[in-house]
């Protein structure tokens, strides 16, 4: 039986709906709350407002930070390049230049401000530590921190309603993770994964490989090449 609330953090990327498609099954309302934070392109903000229409959830928020203004992120700054990459192997064991200094920190904790005067203890994402291109805000062991400082520090917590962080993706490869989202029902036409924003995606990116490697590994198209080609953006 479903029960209570969600807040799902939704970027408009291919793991986030997953997770909101996760949410969708287990709670009875499901909230969504995106970020737009200064990144370069804005794509990503405006599928993620259809991507909720689409799933139906009980409200959603566009929130603004500018996180620009910190820096530090090729997502953020357009005179950081975006690496090319042509497979899987090319990507690193580093942090890449495509991390934003403290992003899930920042998402998270703002979630919760905003979750909390709502009532809803439970926040959901599509963290993955697998095929996370090295984040180290990705991981389980921070996701457990910083689920424990948000129930330390706020009314709700210490007034004996904790907080949980979902991570249902935390563990899966990318097909697996598409695989999950197929057959909850997800549609990720709309989904845009490309660090560069484009659409079609630019095939060259850390996220563009990935995701493109986990459809491959699955013998399945792309629910947002599929779109592209119909609609004449593809040859």
């Amino acid at each position: 039986m479903k029960s209570q609330d969600a807040l799902v953090i939704l970027s408009g990327g291919l793991d986030s709906t997953t997770a909101l498609y996760w949410a969708k099954e287990r709670f009875k309302r499901v909230h969504t709350i995106t970020f737009s934070y200064g990144q370069s392109h804005g794509v990503e903000v405006e599928r993620a407002v259809m991507i909720a229409k689409g799933a139906r959830v009980a409200s959603h928020r566009v929130l603004k930070v500018n996180l620009d203004e910190i820096g530090g992120s090729a997502l953020t700054q357009p005179d950081i390049p975006i690496p090319h990459r042509h497979s899987t192997s090319e990507i690193g064991e580093g942090i890449p230049v495509t991390y934003v200094p403290f992003r899930n920190g920042i998402f998270l904790g703002l979630s919760a401000a905003y979750a909390e005067v709502r009532g809803i203890s439970n926040l959901v994402g599509g963290w993955n530590a697998i095929d996370y291109s090295g984040y180290p805000d990705c991981r389980r062991e921070f996701l457990n921190a910083m689920e424990r400082a948000i129930t330390l520090g706020t009314k709700a917590g210490v007034e004996g309603k904790p907080f949980t962080i979902h991570a249902p993706l935390i563990s899966l490869s990318k097909a697996e993770i598409i695989a999950l989202g197929l057959s909850l029902g997800a549609d990720y036409s709309l989904t845009i994964s490309c660090y560069r924003g484009e659409d079609p995606p630019c095939g060259k990116c850390d996220s563009c490989v990935l995701r493109a490697d986990g459809w491959r590994r699955l013998g399945l198209m792309d629910h947002a090449v599929e779109r592209a080609i119909r609609q004449g953006a593809m040859g």
